[in-house]
């Protein structure tokens, strides 16, 4: 096990507080040391059975090299695997089920039309699936009609309502069939958890570890709270709470905490990237802020070379991957390029005229009709960099490049990310691209509301670098924050 440092004042407090069995949520700025501070508490009490929860795999695999042998280290679907997810090896293992065939499983042997958007069956049997997806990312007890993903292109209140009408039912047959340890539809991680979790489990640790629960799956949520007996240490930054976009929510608010702590000392980057953080903490009247650490002389400025470039879109990722490949660059993209690729060659079939079975593409017949959505209608908006990149260079191009791609990070000359990709990640130096638009201002030329998600995504962003921080992507934050600095 590795040596655990010397406690900081802000971790001598938690280690104080921690004995006495409340439930404690710790606040923890980005690159504050949490994890180090977790496993100060492991260490302080080691005949006391813990578990730590964490985010993802790799998450787990490093503390279980790390902590205390009383702490089991689990991402929250392996300990639901342990419990009952074995019995669903078969279907884990088994083949995907083509839309075509859950379709026919279904019963699916009909077309829904509305206005001038036809929903085929395979398009409907996607549905279902996606709304059952959606339900087991939720906290609910059975699908629900605003578990319906929304079909772009049918946004509009009557056409949602139609929908969900004919998906809903369909959604009820699907989770039916999966379920159960014996049946044909396609099973996932996500539906092991969630039955789980529906088990109302009742965990044999005298204490909970809950690493970054500002993102927290409300699956997982509930299994910690429905602890009766367990002291739950909640930790994680209510500001870097990005994927609520995803059925994600903020879980600090969510537990009757005896104790609320903070750690806001930063050992990532030094002052002058803190200081580039705390603008945004600033608009966020969030309930710390970021210092610094002194040893690191961080700088923030134009760079003319940084290790990473992080993005706003996966399109203005996209873009950024061309620019640095025509300029002879080795280009690793964060995730790989796969989903964009899929894109592009839905843009293909559409260009065609012979339709897509892309999922945020099918309810179109041709591309013109996806540059009318994206232009006039403003649920198109977000799609509206991507149709811009694939009319400036061609689908074939976008994806000819994503094929040149790096795929091994260590051997690219910079990687490029999404901010939400990038989310516990670090680099030596990174640069913010241009596509974080600042919203816009109305008539009387007073500046736009900025979205709270997209406050806490560039608060994410600008603290990903360690030593060098180029801000110019989202350089327009310094009237806002000059605004709220000259506030009484």
């Amino acid at each position: 096990m590795n040596a655990v440092p010397a406690p900081t004042g802000e971790q001598e407090r938690i280690l104080d507080a921690f004995p006495d069995g409340g439930n404690m949520v710790i606040v923890a700025a980005a690159g504050s040391g949490k994890t180090t501070s977790l496993k100060m508490i492991a260490a302080a009490t080691p005949r006391r059975k813990g578990l730590y929860l964490a985010y993802n795999r790799a998450i787990a695999d490093d503390a279980k090299a790390s902590f205390p042998a009383s702490v089991n280290c689990v991402t929250a679907h392996a300990l639901a695997y342990r419990a009952l997810g074995y019995q669903y090896k078969d279907r884990l293992n088994g083949p995907r089920v083509p839309a075509a065939r859950a379709a026919s499983i279904l019963g699916i042997n009909y077309a829904v039309t509305l206005d001038d958007k036809v929903l085929q069956p395979a398009q409907l049997a996607r549905l279902a699936n996606e709304t059952v997806a959606r339900f087991c990312h939720s906290a609910d007890d059975e699908p629900a009609r605003w578990h319906v993903p929304v079909v772009t292109g049918l946004e509009k209140p009557e056409q949602r309502r139609a929908v969900e009408e004919s998906v809903h039912p369909l959604a009820l047959k699907v989770w039916a069939d999966i379920s159960q340890v014996k049946g044909q539809l396609h099973f996932t991680h996500d539906t092991y958890l969630k039955l789980f979790g529906l088990s109302r489990p009742s965990l044999p640790y005298d204490y909970v570890l809950f690493d970054e629960c500002q993102d927290a799956n409300p699956v997982v949520l509930g299994i910690v709270k429905g602890q009766q007996d367990t002291q739950v240490i909640a930790v994680g930054d209510p500001s870097q709470a990005i994927y609520a976009w995803r059925g994600s929510i903020d879980s600090m608010d969510q537990f009757d905490a005896k104790y609320r702590l903070h750690l806001s000392k930063s050992f990532r980057f030094g002052p002058a990237i803190a200081a580039e953080a705390n603008k945004w903490l600033d608009l966020l009247n969030a309930e710390l802020r970021v210092e610094g650490f002194e040893r690191v002389a961080s700088t923030v400025g134009q760079l003319a070379f940084a290790d990473a470039i992080l993005c706003r879109t996966n399109a203005g990722a996209i873009g950024q991957v061309m620019t640095m490949i025509g300029a002879g660059q080795r280009v690793a993209l964060t995730g790989g390029g796969d989903d964009m690729r899929r894109l592009a060659e839905a843009a293909v079939d559409l260009k065609a005229g012979r339709g897509t079975a892309h999922p945020e593409l099918f309810a179109f017949r041709t591309w013109a009709e996806v540059q009318d959505h994206a232009e006039n209608d403003p649920a198109g908006s977000d799609l509206k960099v991507f149709v811009n990149l694939v009319d400036k260079h061609g689908p074939d191009l976008i994806i000819a490049t994503l094929n040149r791609l790096t795929r091994d990070e260590s051997r690219a000359d910079v990687v490029i990310s999404t901010a939400h990709k990038a989310k516990g990640r670090e680099w030596r130096s990174v640069q913010i691209a241009g596509d974080f638009r600042e919203p816009k201002g109305d008539d009387d030329g007073q500046p736009g509301e900025i979205p709270r998600a997209e406050m806490m995504l560039s608060y994410v962003a600008v603290t990903r670098a360690k030593l060098a921080l180029d801000p110019a992507g989202v350089a327009w934050v310094d009237k806002y924050a000059t605004a709220v600095s000259s506030c009484p």
